[in-house]
């Protein structure tokens, strides 16, 4: 059976002119199950682009999968992914639930993944996540090792099978690491 999904906004995503870094604001995520207000609250297309306050807010799944796509990174560079979250008062379901973020460069690329323990105390105000101290690192190869340079990447909680609610996702940020 497939899961009815919100589809993404190419529009909710602000890029720097030169492929440094991108911003992924609540639209612009494909999100399972994100189409059904009994699951997922998405926020309206928005008339103001800088609105800050803007996230997308989970109202129950048992099956986590929000994911973004960043079509057009420089090759032979490496990348930081980091996620603006934050759960409310009353946020259930997510004990010994984990919470992993996964990314890939390129359709058939290998997935790298992280534990995002931050989130097992369940913050109510916006953190990022992973922290600067632990980065999750994305490395884009060459054209000639990859055929595309297309960022595949999601948070999950797709294996506990349990019914969780009260997250909310503020924002994803794709930022080009400057080599020293």
């Amino acid at each position: 059976m497939s899961k009815p999904h919100h589809d993404a906004d190419p529009g909710a995503i602000e890029e720097s002119g030169s492929k440094e870094r991108y911003r992924l604001k609540p639209r612009a995520f494909n999100i399972v199950w994100g189409n059904d207000s009994r699951y997922w609250r998405i926020p309206p297309r928005s008339t103001t682009p800088s609105d800050n306050d803007e996230f997308a807010e989970l109202v129950q799944v048992s099956w986590l999968e929000v994911t973004g796509l960043v079509k057009q990174l420089n090759t032979s560079t490496s990348y930081k992914l980091t996620f603006k979250l934050s759960f409310k008062s009353d946020a259930f379901g997510w004990s010994g639930c984990p919470v992993f973020l996964m990314a890939k460069v390129g359709k058939n690329g290998r997935y790298k993944w992280k534990r995002l323990k931050d989130l097992e105390v369940l913050p109510k105000e916006p953190i990022i996540v992973p922290r600067d101290d632990d980065p999750f690192v994305i490395d884009v190869p060459t054209l000639t090792d990859q055929p595309d340079n297309k960022l595949y990447f999601g948070l999950y909680e797709v294996w506990s099978g349990k019914w969780k609610g009260g997250l909310r996702v503020h924002e994803a940020i794709v930022k080009e690491i400057k080599k020293q």
